[in-house]
């Protein structure tokens, strides 16, 4: 291995001096970071980006949209899924994040009957993001109903069902894929209901004690739209998150994804039981979801990540800076999201990202301890900011994050290592060409069908 010697590091909630870092390349940094975890991938989605902002309803809403999302999922196949899985990888790591928590339901083939291999697409992401070199968390995901009141699910919605049995014998698979994956520990498998509606509550029971004792994260979209939150108040007499922390061992393992329509109540109980929230902010501002109550959450001690979601942004930092906005133009104030330990808005965002997005990944963030650049059990993912960026131009530790946030959209990341090899240089990711000439072909035939 090599060294690349950073003039400042960030680790540990501060900048450090002149650190060497192990990398497959020498060099040097003005500026390096710990890549930022993306916590909420729909990977299929980032082709259809764009192809849902025609009004087909005086009233659309997240439920509208979802019926082109269902209609574009039937087109994927393995092969298909894989391409663009590819080529999304590569524009995270291109803006700066490490690892990506991929929340996947398109299980079966569009028909709803199983692969002979009943484990093809997901293993198709697992070989996306190995091509790509991102951390992946794979969240193979538990989809058995239509609604809180059991209906079956759709036509539409058979390729994503399982039972029980079915998903945990596909559980088990990735977990021995992973066991046998050797790749610095790249890939981790966890758990994941699609949401309340769609798995009822003795099969989250029968997942949870069948996985009990395991390092395995889990994951649950939660409280994303009104619909949803009135749906379960009228069915089970209780909100989504209410009823989840009464009824679930809810702690430090657990993702709540969204979380967005919450009681006070309900904000503080997710933090008490050490639960992570995933917020998505740009794609819950595009479907119109709502505000997440970031000022009270971080009040009570809350863990919290972003995730690119849909994908019609791909960059940590539009999430991070849409968060503080949103919060802005709620409160009529500036500066929302500070603690009074740290007041940058720009270092207590990033700094959140990256603890939550640890803590749902449980993929490593933090690539030394103390001084220690080479220290054993870490791994070395981090970016290089562009340093001749003008927004970055006479930049000093005390405003170094908040400038690369707050300063426009241009991207600044010009390097980005993980596992301490490099993935991206210059601000192209290495294997771009080849990656986008097969997403270009997969994404006119999808398209054209």
């Amino acid at each position: 291995m090599s060294e690349l010697t950073a003039e400042h590091a960030w680790a540990d909630g501060a900048w450090h001096r002149d650190t060497r870092l192990r990398t497959d390349a020498p060099g040097g940094a003005a500026w390096a970071l710990p890549g930022i975890p993306n916590l909420h991938s729909h990977a299929f989605q980032r082709a259809m980006a764009g192809l849902a902002e025609r009004q087909t309803n005086p009233q659309d809403s997240f439920w509208t949209w979802r019926e082109v999302m269902y209609g574009f999922a039937a087109k994927f196949g393995p092969q298909s899924l894989r391409d663009v899985a590819a080529m999304l990888y590569a524009e995270m790591l291109e803006a700066g994040y490490t690892s990506v928590c991929e929340f996947h339901y398109l299980h079966h083939a569009p028909d709803g009957r199983p692969y002979d291999d009943p484990a093809e697409m997901s293993l198709a992401l697992v070989e996306a993001a190995r091509e790509a070199g991102i951390g992946l968390t794979l969240l193979p995901t538990l989809y058995m109903t239509g609604g809180f009141d059991g209906r079956p699910l759709a036509e539409r919605q058979r390729r994503f069902g399982h039972d029980v049995d079915g998903y945990l014998q596909l559980v088990d698979r990735l977990r021995t894929h992973q066991a046998h994956t050797l790749e610095e520990g790249l890939l981790q498998v966890g758990v994941c209901f699609h949401s309340l509606r769609a798995v009822p509550e003795a099969a989250m029971r029968a997942v949870l004690e069948a996985t009990r004792g395991q390092s395995m994260p889990v994951h649950i979209h939660i409280a994303e739209q009104i619909g949803e939150v009135q749906d379960s108040l009228a069915v089970r007499n209780a909100r989504p998150v209410e009823w989840l922390l009464d009824r679930m061992p809810v702690d430090l393992r657990w993702t709540l994804v969204h979380a967005t329509h919450l009681t006070e109540q309900e904000t503080r109980g997710i933090a008490g039981c050490g639960a992570n929230v995933a917020i998505c902010t740009t794609t819950e501002a595009n479907l119109g979801d709502g505000l997440f109550p970031l000022k009270t959450f971080l009040e009570a001690g809350g863990h919290w990540g972003v995730g690119s979601d849909s994908h019609i942004s791909v960059s940590p930092v539009e999430e991070l800076r849409w968060l503080e906005y949103g919060q802005r133009l709620v409160a009529r104030r500036r500066n929302i999201a500070v603690l009074p330990h740290l007041t940058s808005t720009g270092e207590c965002l990033y700094a959140h990202a990256l603890a939550g997005g640890a803590r749902g990944t449980l993929q490593p963030v933090g690539w030394f301890d103390g001084a220690d650049a080479t220290a054993p059990g870490t791994r070395a993912d981090f970016l290089v900011l562009d340093d001749d960026a003008p927004e970055l131009m006479g930049a000093e530790c005390a405003n170094a994050v908040d400038r690369w946030i707050f300063s426009g959209n241009r991207n600044l990341v010009r390097d980005v290592y993980v596992g301490g090899r490099q993935v991206v240089a210059g601000g192209r990711h290495h294997a771009r060409e080849a990656i986008a000439s097969r997403y270009r072909k997969t994404l006119q035939s999808l398209l054209a069908s």
